[in-house]
């Protein structure tokens, strides 16, 4: 059988593998530079988007803070930190920030204990139907906050709402306004943000639940442990770290309930439900003369104090990330 004999290059002669080799790196840097292109021109609208809906107001609330401008006037005078003295000295805006606080302390506690219990109930293998109660449970946090606050308003009617109803069949004789009352407003207001939201602690819960090694569990029904000693020395010491992040996220959160209380309450009755958001949104747009820059420096000095909760959770980041490396 013949056989080809392929002749050697001679010598001097170019090979073609040194030629190739650059022309696949230049198309494969001609392929990156166009995945880049790619990558830039899908992220072009979100940066856009992001810049003048939320970089730019940022921005300009610091600038407006120091200058006293009714929102509509081309003038604006430049005070300085004259806005911020203001709001220092007002009697409403440290009511408002007592007011923020009395009701992180009522939904902060109840969503995370609360969450807790029915996370471990809903986690165990046994419960039947267990995937259906996740998604009724999650269900108030995909609804608009707007249309439940409206919604509300409706239910807590003192003379033909489903609430006033229902304590009627129990024997009540008149129905009590909730919402108009300022000594139940704030109390129901933070019911009602517990139920909304509840489902959202209620997942950090699952996810943190499945973190906990079924061996243990099994190690500590061996050893004759009941369902408290599991609960006190093996569910719980795991879950501590985790506790942490998702108290700061849920006290973070709790300054984030304008657009419920707003269309619930509007600060009412008598500023008893008015946190500092819509004390914010009083100044800026429901005054008679509306005060942009004074509402600005309140908004500034809330926007100082979200950012410390914000290092608090960091802290706490790091904290559990101990805490789980020590535990393992």
């Amino acid at each position: 059988m013949a056989r080809t004999i392929t002749p050697a290059p001679a010598a001097g002669a170019p090979s073609a593998a040194p030629v190739a080799a650059p022309r696949a790196a230049r198309r494969r840097g001609v392929d990156t530079r166009r995945q880049t292109l790619w990558v830039w021109a899908f992220l072009t609208p979100t940066i856009v988007l992001y810049g003048l809906y939320t970089l730019y107001p940022i921005v300009a609330s610091y600038w407006y803070s120091l200058v006293e401008w009714n929102g509509f006037s081309s003038g604006q005078r430049f005070v300085g930190i004259s806005n911020y003295r203001a709001v220092l000295a007002d009697p409403a805006f440290w009511a408002s920030v007592k007011i923020t606080l009395v009701f992180t302390l009522l939904v902060a506690p109840a969503r995370i204990l609360l969450s807790l219990l029915l996370a471990m109930v809903l986690n165990s293998p046994r419960l039947p139907l267990r995937n259906l109660f996740r998604t009724v449970y999650f269900l108030p946090v995909v609804t608009t906050t707007a249309i439940v606050g409206v919604v509300m308003q409706f239910v807590f009617d003192p003379a033909s709402g489903p609430f006033t109803a229902f304590l009627k069949a129990f024997g009540a004789d008149v129905g009590i306004d909730f919402l108009g009352d300022s000594g139940t407003a704030l109390v129901t207001a933070a019911a009602v943000y517990v139920w909304k939201f509840f489902g959202i602690t209620m997942v950090y819960w699952l996810a943190a639940l499945q973190t906990v090694p079924t061996e243990l569990y099994e190690a500590a029904r061996i050893d004759g442990a009941g369902s408290f000693g599991i609960f006190r020395y093996v569910t719980l010491p795991l879950l501590v770290p985790f506790l942490l992040i998702i108290t700061v996220l849920t006290v973070e959160d709790t300054f984030h309930a304008f657009d419920l209380m707003q269309t619930m309450t509007g600060g009412g009755p008598f500023f008893s439900t008015e946190i500092i958001e819509i004390y914010i949104y009083r100044w800026a747009f429901s005054a008679s003369i509306p005060q942009l820059g004074f509402a600005s420096a309140a908004a500034v000095l809330f926007g100082l104090f979200v950012m410390a909760v914000g290092a608090l959770q960091a802290w706490a980041l790091v904290v559990a990330r101990r805490g789980r490396k020590a535990l393992s």
